[in-house]
């Protein structure tokens, strides 16, 4: 029997240190997906809803932050792949506790324009700004691949050199890197590495980053299984007519087709 892909949502905000409201983002992406102004089909006609694979599985608990992500175990120790809705960026944390107990050896695709590599951001050590230096230091991931980069900072770039982060810049950017990963695959997405004028919903805006078809194609062209995924950073508060909720469930509707493919 074909695994399942579980949608889960992750509504927390709480470790966003300039601006609240991503805690109502999974509901957003939910509206713009299982709404009417758009169809379930991925680019290349592929029906994610024809198979009965996806399960929207509601929401995560938040109520104890570093374990959050204990719920999604039971699902993947049955071969299931989960996408989670955030959410701050803070919630990759604990998601990716949780999954290091079902893939002890697993990759990480970052697609982001900060590395959120700081050891603590104003005295936070769980900040929206730190998940990746708790992942590292912790030992959770084999490798970290970072895209869309453009706010990086000394203290980060040293944090980024200890770990062995590898970062593609855009201040370097000439086309979308061929990525291979031998690994289980974990694509964590933070949709302010999008350029805001594409994506302006997000409290962070970090100009000249990617563009919506440099994202897709990395995604359909990057070699390994995808084991699971989160879409974070969504901020309605600050989104024009759902523009970034439109993004968020494509872009959810584009990595559910590949995990569906790919099984």
């Amino acid at each position: 029997m074909s695994e399942k892909i579980i949608m889960k949502g992750a509504p927390y905000d709480r470790n966003s240190s300039f601006l609240r409201g991503g805690a109502t983002a999974p509901g957003r992406i939910r509206e713009a997906f299982w709404g009417d102004s758009a169809n379930s089909c991925t680019e290349e006609g592929f029906d994610i809803l024809s198979a009965n694979r996806l399960v929207d599985d509601g929401n995560l608990d938040t109520s104890d932050y570093l374990t959050l992500g204990k719920a999604l175990i039971p699902f993947l120790k049955k071969g299931n792949k989960v996408i989670t809705l955030g959410g701050d960026y803070s919630i990759t944390y604990p998601l990716i506790r949780a999954y290091s107990e079902v893939y002890p050896k697993l990759n990480i695709l970052q697609i982001d324009a900060h590395t959120d590599l700081y050891n603590d951001f104003e005295g936070d050590l769980y900040s929206h700004a730190c998940p990746f230096a708790r992942i590292m230091e912790e030992g959770l991931t084999l490798r970290l691949v970072q895209v869309g980069i453009r706010s990086v900072t000394p203290h980060t770039k040293a944090q980024a050199e200890k770990f062995g982060v590898e970062m593609f810049e855009m201040r370097n950017w000439k086309e979308v890197p061929s990525l291979i990963f031998k690994a289980p695959l974990y694509i964590s997405l933070d949709l302010d590495g999008i350029d805001p004028a594409f994506a302006p919903g997000v409290s962070h805006h970090e100009p000249g980053g990617l563009s919506v078809r440099e994202v897709l194609t990395l995604l359909r062209t990057l070699k390994g299984e995808i084991v699971g995924a989160d879409i974070v950073e969504l901020n309605p508060t600050r989104d024009l007519v759902d523009m970034t909720a439109m993004l968020a469930a494509k872009l959810l509707r584009e990595i559910a087709g590949i995990m569906m493919k790919q099984g």
